[in-house]
């Protein structure tokens, strides 16, 4: 151990990090906070890349008439279009909650470089918007599902994966 210590601008620099994710988380927490006031959900979130927000949305379920109107699915759909690509690597999602078994699946799709949220799922549970059950729910096998699931017709589905393989112009995702 050559007895140095970390250099000042180093922890100053995570200091500044820090400093920029509670911005971002609080602009969520902000617009969860709106987006209620406009007759949506507690929940908001933003998408940043290099430092700025490109998306920022609340939860319109409610308002749209649309169960995928989460704030994190909405606010990917918005990056997506803004930054015209599916693709969000280099970009982190801020949400005023911890996203919810869809949302986690649309950020994972969409590559994000991470994710920081304030409230938990077990605050949003208190609230009433509880998804345990989801997770209960996506670990069960099929025939075990609260909404029967049924798979059929497989050999004929699996032709279209089979064609994609040999896609010459396929664009991969």
């Amino acid at each position: 151990m050559n007895g140095n210590l970390p250099r000042p601008t180093n922890r100053n620099q995570t200091e500044r990090n820090f400093m920029k994710h509670d911005d971002f988380i609080r602009e969520a927490v902000r617009i969860s906070r709106e987006n209620m006031e406009d007759g949506g959900g507690p929940f908001g979130a933003v998408i940043v890349k290099d430092g700025r927000i490109v998306a920022r949305t609340g939860n319109r379920v409610a308002t749209d008439n649309d169960p995928t109107a989460h704030a994190e699915i909405k606010a990917i759909r918005l990056a997506s279009e803004r930054l015209n690509t599916f693709d969000l690597s280099g970009c982190v999602l801020y949400s005023s909650c911890e996203p919810c078994p869809m949302c986690l699946g649309a950020i994972y799709w969409a590559r994000l470089e991470g994710v920081w949220f304030a409230a938990d799922r077990e605050d949003a549970a208190y609230a009433g918007f509880d998804d345990s059950f989801i997770y209960r729910e996506i670990s069960k096998p099929l025939e075990e599902r609260s909404i029967p699931t049924h798979q059929h017709l497989r050999d004929e589905a699996v032709k279209a994966f089979e064609e994609w393989i040999d896609k010459e112009d396929k664009i991969q995702y």
